[in-house]
């Protein structure tokens, strides 16, 4: 019994004391968190709780027409450039179709004033597996640091859906403007991608009749992903 008693003086206590810790402020007002409004909240002005008032941006392509319009520097060094004009009459592209082609094309550009569709373009990079029905059979061997790319006289079907990596940019009002400062890594990179000289004249593959085994290739012979035979 004077267990009992003495929990039950206890528990008394502790809840005396919680009351007493309170937000109280030595006056005996209590304090109350300041909250945080709905208007401030998100980046919309408009009511919350209704949908009538409320529009989203205006999304405005460029209109000017191929040929007069400007470029638009790269969000970094190497992205895919952004179209610059207007494309209302270029898309859809299709497996049979490809409009880009007719301005962008090597032995075109320069007469129209385009930019080339760049040289990386023009690359295999799909190495052509082997099957016979039955067996599945790798023509490369990714152990040893074997990669397929070939260099061919057309454009490449990975790279025919232009819209894929090239896309139109909106002009309309940002609801936060964009303070991202693009660090090229050469001073034309604004402009220009490094995949000509990186990917394509001096291109050192391992495997198929044009290739060639680098130092790197030869230093790496041993490492734990595999050996090379050289």
């Amino acid at each position: 019994m004077k267990t009992i008693s003495k929990i039950t003086i206890g528990l008394a206590a502790a809840a005396l004391l919680i009351v007493g810790c309170g937000s109280a402020t030595p006056s005996g007002e209590q304090k109350v968190k300041a909250s945080v409004s709905e208007e401030s909240l998100g980046l919309r002005t408009t009511d919350l709780y209704s949908e009538e008032s409320t529009v989203a941006p205006k999304t405005e392509y460029r209109t000017a027409g191929a040929g007069s319009s400007t470029k638009i520097a790269r969000a970094f060094q190497d992205a895919p450039p952004m179209i610059p004009h207007d494309v209302s009459d270029y898309l859809p592209i299709t497996i049979n179709n490809n409009a880009c082609t007719g301005c962008h094309m090597p032995e075109v550009a320069p007469s129209v004033g385009a930019t080339a569709i760049p040289k990386s373009h023009f690359l295999d990079m799909r190495p052509k597996h082997e099957f016979d029905g039955k067996m599945f059979t790798k023509t490369i061997d990714n152990m040893k640091n074997e990669t397929s790319v070939k260099k061919i006289d057309h454009l490449s079907m990975s790279r025919f859906n232009c819209s894929q990596c090239h896309a139109p940019q909106s002009q309309g009002n940002l609801a936060v403007e964009n303070t991202f400062e693009a660090a090229y890594t050469r001073a034309d990179g604004a402009f220009k991608s490094t995949w000509d000289e990186v990917v394509y004249d001096s291109l050192d593959t391992v495997g198929g009749s044009a290739a060639t085994v680098t130092d790197a290739d030869i230093a790496n012979a041993n490492s734990a992903a595999g050996s090379l035979d050289h």
